[in-house]
């Protein structure tokens, strides 16, 4: 029989896909009309389907059921869509994560890991406004982003060398360089989804929590973000990394948690451990419900890291809008 092909769409490839799909008919019979532009067929009986691979080895499978055609023809399209345009999908998260090594130091570590609360933290749970998509880099001029021009540009560079194989958007890169940033200087490894949009302006002013809040502030402002107190006090770990004096600045660990029951910026006969964190990390303290979590995260590191990972995979979802098919 001679039969007439259409491509359903040219290739979709990955590392482990490698398949086209086409429909073949009786040579008769048109896909479209050439005066309308409008499809003609009426009837699937005589069409199948041919599915081939580049594999070698592989053979040709012909479906031609037409309940199984609409399943297989539905299944392919979706599949184009999942995959960029370059198939490459499968290798942007190691590509993203091998580039922000390549350039984040873990004395950078720390100021990587601050733009993702910078521009996470300026979500409101009640209006949906804010969250993790990019303005950040339309917001460095504000007083509270001060020093954070310094990490864009350097993860920047990592996001020029992902962008010439496939762009990302700044929301997943920040996702991705926080959590590069802790699992470099020993924290737990986070796994992050790609696929955030960027936003075009940048978000409502005064959203993050202020350094001076004390704990039924800090409680109020995160619960207006939606999250727990528990939720509040293990993201406040990230501070453990920094130069905010809680031990080893290049050292992701549960020591944050531990001078924090110690209080050392009580003490009077040093000034160094007078300057040791700051009023909002001071205030976990003085309130029994954050003082429950701090005692526990200090006693076991474990729970911590486990906490750490699922508000931190929470904080970069925040506000998310994200790539539809």
């Amino acid at each position: 029989m001679t039969t007439t092909t259409a491509s359903l769409f040219s290739r979709c490839h990955s590392s482990s896909l490698n398949f086209k799909c086409e429909l073949e008919s009786p040579a008769k019979t048109r896909l479209f009309s050439p005066a309308t532009g409008k499809h003609v067929v009426r009837s699937l009986k005589a069409w199948r389907v041919r599915c081939s691979s580049d594999d070698p080895g592989s053979r040709h499978v012909y479906v031609s059921s037409r309940r199984n055609m609409v399943v297989m023809l539905s299944t392919v399209q979706l599949l184009s869509h999942l995959l960029p345009p370059d198939g490459k999908a499968a290798d942007m998260y190691p590509l993203m994560k091998d580039e922000i090594r390549r350039v984040v130091t873990k004395g950078k570590a720390a100021g990587v890991l601050r733009l993702v609360f910078h521009d996470a933290g300026t979500f409101e749970l009640d209006d949906n406004t804010g969250g993790i998509n990019g303005s950040i880099v339309y917001e460095l001029e504000r007083p509270e982003n001060g020093g954070l021009k310094r990490s864009l540009k350097v993860l920047e560079k990592a996001k020029i060398k992902v962008d010439e194989v496939q762009p990302v958007s700044w929301a997943d890169m920040i996702a991705v360089g926080g959590s590069e940033a802790v699992s470099m200087c020993g924290g737990p490894t986070i796994p992050v989804v790609l696929g955030r949009l960027d936003s075009m302006q940048p978000d409502p002013e005064d959203k993050l929590p202020p350094e001076s809040l004390n704990a039924s502030g800090l409680k109020e402002c995160f619960q207006r973000k939606g999250f727990s107190t528990q939720e509040l006090v293990a993201l406040s770990g990230a501070h453990t990394i920094g130069s905010k004096g809680f031990g080893d600045p290049f050292t992701f660990d549960n020591a944050y948690y531990k001078i924090l029951l110690e209080k050392p910026w009580r003490s009077t006969t040093s000034k160094m451990t007078s300057m040791v964190g700051l009023p909002s990390d001071h205030a976990l303290v003085e309130d029994d419900e954050c003082l429950r979590w701090v005692k526990e995260y200090a006693e076991d590191q474990d729970k911590f890291f486990r906490d750490f990972t699922n508000a931190y995979i929470k904080l970069v979802n925040s506000g998310a809008k994200w790539k539809t098919l």
